[in-house]
């Protein structure tokens, strides 16, 4: 019998296929299908910082100050009365997921300070919640703020959540550090049971005519992967903390790839988008195939075993594939006119 559970923030997961953060898991009636599906577990969409600190309209009375003298730069910013949907509702929200699926849920805190929103955190465990990803979304626009503060203001914050709950943590954030491994050390020493590689930051567009911003998502693609399976590789043997991968896990193939490299799940959300909630059972049908005819007992032994932790010289690997890669592109015939 083909074994394909792993293990997660502590929690045992039927398998290593997880449903990542969006807005599908603002109906539980999707949460339901996930579970029909075979999908492990659900990271719940995130609740902001800026929606609970709106309860008190301090945040729309700044927006309102700070844009009266550059009326194009209003249109950075959502309407708060549209865009907030609720601290408390999202805490009942958690109440009848738990009530409706036997599978984990992990609610989701989306912030950048250590204010008293993290109170919540704590919320989140009173209302059930099997775990927290706390999904920092920081993009550092003062030039005056070094890396060294940006870093301390990403561990300052997770401490605080930390202290807050006894639930396991996830600490979900970008690629845009000067040295990833030396980042995930100072994260993984505070305690955090995951790491979650990695958020993606969204740009907005100009749009020429009108001099407005507007609003550019485009779903992640299966090169979206790549750097996410580089990292996990590298650093699988070197951290205490579980670590996942987020963005570009379209197919099996993908899934496979994260465990290869060491990650303990792999989550998705596009792939459903695309396909359907239901393909979440495709991929876990193809997933005990391909282990079977690797001959693979479970995922839990595959895990890890593409990373890199048995090279004796991490950097010498980086910087020899590093020459095949780009060695390995052949030019195209030119084109006749």
């Amino acid at each position: 019998m083909i074994d394909t559970s792993t293990t997660y923030m502590g929690l045992r997961l039927k398998n290593p296929l997880v449903a990542s953060s969006s807005p599908l898991c603002k109906d539980v009636a999707n949460i339901r299908k996930m579970e029909d599906a075979g999908i492990a577990a659900v990271v719940l969409h995130s609740l902001f910082e800026e929606q609970i600190n709106a309860e008190s309209l301090e945040l729309d009375r700044f927006l309102s100050r700070s844009t009266e003298s550059y009326a194009e730069s209003l249109n950075y910013f959502p309407d708060m009365t549209r865009y907030n949907i609720g601290p408390d509702a999202y805490l009942e929200h958690i109440r009848k997921a738990k009530e409706t699926v036997k599978i984990p849920v992990i609610a989701s805190l989306n912030g950048v300070s250590a204010g008293g929103w993290v109170r919540y955190a704590r919320l989140m465990q009173e209302a059930g919640a099997d775990g927290l990803e706390l999904n920092i979304y920081l993009m550092p626009t003062d030039p005056e703020m070094t890396g060294e503060k940006v870093e301390q203001n990403y561990i300052d914050l997770i401490r605080h959540v930390m202290a807050n709950v006894r639930i396991p943590v996830a600490v979900k954030f970008g690629p845009y550090f000067s040295s990833i491994p030396n980042f995930c050390r100072k994260v993984d020493q505070t305690g955090v049971d995951a790491l979650v590689m990695f958020n993606r930051f969204y740009q907005p567009d100009f749009d020429i005519e009108t001099l407005e911003v507007t609003p550019a998502l485009s779903l992640s693609d299966t090169n979206t992967l790549l750097l996410r399976l580089h990292w996990v590789a590298l650093l699988h043997g070197h951290l205490r903390a579980d670590m996942a991968v987020t963005g570009g896990v379209h197919t099996v193939h993908g899934l496979i790839k994260c465990m290869l490299a060491g990650a303990k799940i792999a989550m998705s959300t596009s792939c459903f988008l695309r396909y359907g909630i239901g393909y979440g059972t495709q991929i876990v049908e193809q997933l005990k195939e391909w282990l079977e005819e690797h001959e693979y007992e479970s995922v839990e032994q595959m895990q890890g075993s593409m990373s890199v932790k048995h090279a004796t010289n991490a950097g010498i690997f980086e910087r020899a594939n590093y020459m095949r890669v780009l060695s390995s592109y052949t030019m195209p015939e030119a084109r006749r006119l």
